[in-house]
């Protein structure tokens, strides 16, 4: 006989599993009367599963947990990120209202409409000649060329007196280039006409000259483009009256001009072309 058969205690432990089994298959059955047998072994069978349980749920919950803790630092990281990012957008924001802002006002005017224009922002400007050239990212691929007129959404800014191929270079009214003439009007009760050229730095007006000296105008007549130069369109504002003052031969006016747009702060401009459209052009 196998020697497993004689060890008495193996057989003892065996038929004990089998009862166990068939005890706990007993117990599952559905059935009022539960016996105290059963209810023993349900018991047990609880309590077994309550031990193995217990840990276990401890388990998956303290990696639970730590799950928890590495999704939301990945989120607190992902918030801190976009937070910081915040101020640049609100400036990028505030930057294109801003140029929405001004395209549209020079949009807006009704006497250019006729024209063809280019937008351009401003890309440098000289510190020796702050009040005298500016540079823009326009150049003849865009259609820009010399003499053009170049205005801000306040009023004339000046003329493109240099081209390249991607930039181009305007000289402004404020300008002391002695060639810097501009044929101008003002709109009085009756429209007296005269050169703008020069600058006076010192009180930050346009010296509007040659005109008549009987002529009399009032402070706040507004001063517009004559388009009798032959290069800049008619009524793009330049300004207004100051003051006038006679010449020094008695025989001449100038009147002193403060320019609509502002020399000091630009970013952008519009180039006007009076000679693209085959209409408007009657001045």
């Amino acid at each position: 006989m196998p020697q497993f058969f004689l060890n008495k205690r193996l057989i003892i432990l065996l038929i004990s599993i089998i009862l166990l089994v068939a005890l706990i298959g007993y117990s599952l059955r559905d059935h009022k009367n539960v016996s105290k047998p059963e209810q023993f072994v349900r018991d047990i069978v609880g309590f077994g599963q309550s031990v193995i349980a217990i840990p276990a749920n401890g388990v998956a919950d303290f990696f639970g947990s730590i799950k928890d803790i590495q999704n939301t630092y990945t989120e607190n990281k992902k918030l801190k990120a976009r937070l910081e990012e915040l101020p640049k957008l609100s400036a990028e924001v505030a930057d294109l209202k801003q140029q929405n802002d001004e395209l549209k006002k020079i949009l807006d005017k009704e006497d250019l409409r006729e024209y063809s224009s280019i937008q351009a922002t401003i890309i440098s400007r000289s510190p020796e000649q702050w009040y005298e050239y500016i540079n823009i990212n326009k150049g003849s691929v865009n259609g820009v060329a010399k003499n053009m007129a170049v205005i801000t959404s306040e009023g004339l800014l000046g003329k493109v007196v240099d081209t390249s191929e991607f930039y181009s270079k305007v000289e402004l009214l404020s300008s002391t280039n002695p060639k810097n003439r501009i044929s101008a009007v003002i709109k009085s009760e009756k429209p007296e006409y005269g050169l703008i050229e020069g600058y006076d730095e010192e009180n930050k007006v346009l010296l509007l000259k040659t005109i008549p000296y009987d002529v009399k105008v009032k402070k706040g007549d507004v001063v517009e483009t004559s388009g009798l130069g032959g290069i800049f369109p008619k009524d793009i504002l330049i300004g207004t009256v100051e003051k006038l003052v006679p010449d020094e031969n008695g025989l001449t006016q100038t009147a002193y001009v403060k320019p609509y747009a502002n020399f000091y702060s630009i970013e952008h401009v519009q180039i006007i072309d009076r000679k693209v459209k085959q209409h408007g052009e009657g001045e």
